[in-house]
């Protein structure tokens, strides 16, 4: 099993920054692929941004050039840097943690709520 334990979330007002940590503990394969995911009220949840063991990243198109996604490998624990934050980034965010292989497997942290507003 994998734990994750997410910090970082709060209120910011617009063109402010937060950063998100995640760590994860437990049994932690040598490969994976962690990051964050996102849930606004009456909205589905997306993907925000991800990041594999060897740094290859992904963004959503909405945040692309305002948040960064780095990794501490040594830790296990997945940064999400937010810059230039706008209301439409106002969400419970979700660390994330995905196993390749066979079988897959992915688990979640409990959501942190970050609230973008004046």
């Amino acid at each position: 099993q994998v734990q994750l334990v997410e910090s970082g979330g709060g209120l910011v007002q617009p063109g402010g920054s937060l950063r998100l940590s995640c760590t994860a503990s437990g049994s932690i394969v040598s490969f994976n692929i962690m990051g964050w995911y996102r849930q606004a009220p009456g909205k589905q949840r997306e993907l925000v941004a991800s990041i594999t063991t060897g740094g290859t990243t992904n963004y959503a198109d909405s945040v692309k050039g305002r948040f960064t996604v780095s990794r501490d490998n040594a830790n296990n624990t997945v940064y999400l840097q937010m810059n230039s934050l706008k209301p439409e980034d106002t969400a419970v965010y979700y660390c994330t943690y995905f196993r390749p292989g066979w079988p897959k497997r992915d688990y979640w942290g409990q959501g942190t709520q970050v609230t973008v507003s004046s």
